[in-house]
């Protein structure tokens, strides 16, 4: 922090205000597992007092008579953005101050007189630890910019892959699709079916939803992908045998902004009608009310069978159809970030395997942080469990972006 030579204050972005060399790698991120273990490393440590000490140059600046109007609003503006992070900074310091105590406490308190004082002190450490970790995330959140589509409802398509054997994919689709129709009740959010293609066997071929809400794109970002089920199918010869089936479905998770300003020729649109199909709690319909759309240019094709009204399910049709021709310019800037950042979640591709839900074992494995999850049944219910799988993927990301965060800052110190 300066006052400039011609008068006035400069001030630097977060990304400039600290100059030390940086040692994490791949090796170092898989040790990163939460929030605290970043919380200690020397580089991070470091980054945040070089702000907290730049927050009280900051504060003394402002008390200054010497500064004209444009010095006062420049001040206040970078005190604003460093303001929560000092605060936060000191506060883990504080709490961490409050485990160091108790730590030395319970060293103390070793003989069987003192049991029942060393529980309770050992109790207040756990309690201290999670809201350490807690305060970490959120520290860790004021340092890394949002990304731009997180508040934004979804479009969310699920499909069932191919298998060699039985219904595994379509079932395992169907259970899918209510899984996120869970999650949304659970996470208070509006969950609207679009289309939904009943197999013939009680699955799933293909369905999609708009989801709205607080944060929606933010918690099923991840979620985009192949995911694999292995399972025992239920009928048939292989339940007999008792041989195990292997199957995927996939996911896609598209951000719809509020406003999607996407002009479309009518010219350019082949609009078939057809009878609605029902099933997934959807209405059977007498009429052609089921309405698809193809756009010509492109080859994408839409489908909503969600209203009885073919002028209703056409206006939502349209609505999506726009919304997946806008997707490409957001892809694109999805891809510059990712490519920015280098969060260590897989490239987003559709093809990509991020999931194994093994039936069998009663396990859920998400491959890309190499995390095991138990109870499949309450995965699939959409509720605590699915929360708590998709947080820690959160983290995990969180992590990986204030690791690259840094590792910006020594490249641009390195080049400037």
């Amino acid at each position: 922090v300066r006052l400039h030579n011609h008068g006035f204050w400069r001030p630097k972005p977060l990304l400039d205000t600290a100059r030390f060399t940086l040692s994490f790698n791949s090796r170092h991120r898989k040790n990163h597992q939460d929030s605290q273990a970043l919380w200690k490393h020397d580089t991070v440590q470091k980054y945040l007092e070089t702000l907290s000490k730049e927050y009280q140059q900051v504060s003394h600046l402002l008390s200054a008579d010497s500064l004209n109007d444009f010095e006062q609003r420049t001040l206040r503006r970078r005190c604003a953005d460093l303001s929560p992070i000092a605060a936060a900074f000191q506060e883990i310091k504080e709490a961490e101050r409050e485990v160091q105590e108790l730590e030395a406490m319970c060293t103390e308190l070793d003989s069987r007189d003192e049991k029942q004082l060393l529980e309770l002190a050992l109790e207040e450490k756990e309690s201290l630890d999670k809201k350490m970790n807690m305060m970490c995330r959120k520290l860790f959140q004021l340092l890394v910019p949002k990304e731009k589509y997180d508040r934004s409802p979804v479009i969310l398509e699920v499909t069932a892959g191919r298998t060699t054997g039985g219904d595994i994919c379509q079932q395992f689709t169907k259970e899918m699709f209510e899984m996120y129709q869970n999650y949304a009740d659970y996470k208070r959010w509006t969950f609207d079916v679009v289309n939904y293609t009943p197999a013939e066997i009680g699955g799933l071929h293909h369905a999609a939803a708009h989801i709205s809400g607080e944060n929606v794109y933010r918690h099923l970002k991840y979620e985009g992908g192949t995911h694999r089920v292995q399972r025992i199918p239920e009928t048939g010869l292989s339940s007999r045998m008792q041989r195990i089936h292997t199957g995927t479905m996939s996911v896609i998770v598209l951000p719809q902004p509020e406003e999607v300003d996407v002009k479309v020729d009518p010219k350019d649109l082949r609009i078939d009608t057809f009878r609605a199909r029902g099933a997934g709690g959807q209405h059977v319909n007498k009429t052609d009310s089921a309405v698809r759309i193809v756009h010509l240019p492109t080859g994408l094709a839409v489908e909503c069978q969600q209203e009885r009204s073919q002028q209703m399910n056409k206006e939502i049709a349209l609505r999506t159809l726009r919304a997946k021709l806008y997707q490409q310019i957001i892809e694109k800037q999805l891809g510059q970030e990712q490519s920015a950042r280098k969060l260590q979640l897989g490239t987003r591709a559709q093809s990509e395997r991020i999931r194994t839900y093994n039936f069998t074992q009663d396990r859920v494995t998400d491959h890309r942080i190499s995390y095991d999850a138990r109870s499949i049944k309450e995965i699939l219910s959409g509720k605590e469990a699915l929360d708590k799988l998709i947080n820690r993927l959160l983290e995990f990301a969180e992590i990986e972006a204030v690791t690259q965060y840094l590792e910006n800052l020594q490249a641009l110190e390195g080049g400037g």
